[in-house]
């Protein structure tokens, strides 16, 4: 898929850019799908690993790489490293942040503690609170990344664990309101960071029938926000949603799918004085035409 506008606010020709490459519900797919299934020949961590390389080559110096959550779960590879194969792998990527899943938990909050160390990236995680369980070394409520000028903050939104995640296997951390932490996290980031661009990496799901809090809510309800990048629905969007927001801001929100099968890409332009002045979306499908690294 090319690039496609979604907003312009002023310059034709943008004095930064920021590319943020991202994933989400990779779930422990490390091969392609294979031969007669469904997805046959989509995905894979060698060919996601090329295609980041390709990607991070041709904008030197200009992308953050941001994952959504739920890593785990899914192929035997998860069964018999338990995660750590795919914080090595991720890790070799480049990836600069992930929030949580509620597949993080499948092995308890100790199992996920266990191989959390094999990441080489934080986790973001604003409205779980792991302050009294083994994950709490590896987890903070937001993160800050200066790239090519421009400061850049991220927080991140997990789903509530009710019909999700067993008690014993989340015991320790505590669910809070998610659109709550939301606000808060925007205000520090805007306010204490003075951040130009502020992202919300989201586990919530992208929207539900019974108003649940979702992506979609989050955009609505929520001021400050550039962009959602959301996962837990395994939702494809061909291209992200925009939500026009009355200060004159928009707030993105994109995601895609699950598996690894696709690598979404967002690049925001901004002006002398790091004012966002447009932003383009390009997904980029993962198949056979893209070489294992």
């Amino acid at each position: 898929m090319g690039f496609k506008p979604l907003e312009s606010f002023a310059a034709r020709f943008p004095d930064k850019r920021l590319v943020i490459l991202h994933t989400n519900d990779t779930h422990a797919r490390i091969d392609p799908f294979p031969d007669g299934s469904r997805y046959e020949g989509l995905g894979g961590a060698a060919r996601r690993a090329t295609l980041i390389k390709q990607l991070k080559s041709s904008t030197p110096g200009t992308t953050l790489l941001l994952d959504a959550g739920d890593v785990f779960q899914g192929t035997p590879y998860f069964n018999f490293y338990g995660g750590a194969l795919d914080f090595k792998l991720m890790t070799e990527m480049g990836y600069d942040a992930s929030t949580i899943g509620n597949h993080e938990f499948d092995n308890g909050v100790e199992g996920f503690a266990n191989v959390a160390g094999h990441a080489g990236f934080p986790f973001v995680s604003s409205n779980y609170d792991f302050g009294n369980s083994p994950m709490a070394p590896y987890v903070q409520p937001n993160l800050v990344k200066r790239v090519n000028g421009i400061k850049v903050g991220i927080f991140g939104l997990g789903v509530a664990f009710e019909n999700l995640v067993l008690p014993h296997l989340h015991k320790g951390v505590v669910y809070n309101d998610p659109l709550l932490k939301a606000n808060q996290m925007v205000s520090v980031l805007r306010r204490g960071y003075d951040c130009d661009l502020v992202i919300c990496l989201s586990h919530l799901g992208y929207n539900y029938s019974d108003g649940r809090v979702s992506d979609r809510v989050i955009a609505q309800q929520i001021d400050g926000i550039d962009l959602i990048i959301g996962g837990h629905t395994h939702t494809f969007l061909d291209e992200p949603e925009v939500f026009d927001k009355p200060d004159g801001r928009s707030t993105i929100v994109t995601q895609v799918g699950f598996a690894g099968m696709v690598l979404g890409s967002i690049t925001f332009e901004f002006d002398r004085q790091n004012r966002l002045t447009s932003a383009y979306a390009a997904n980029t499908r993962i198949d056979n035409s893209i070489r294992e690294s």
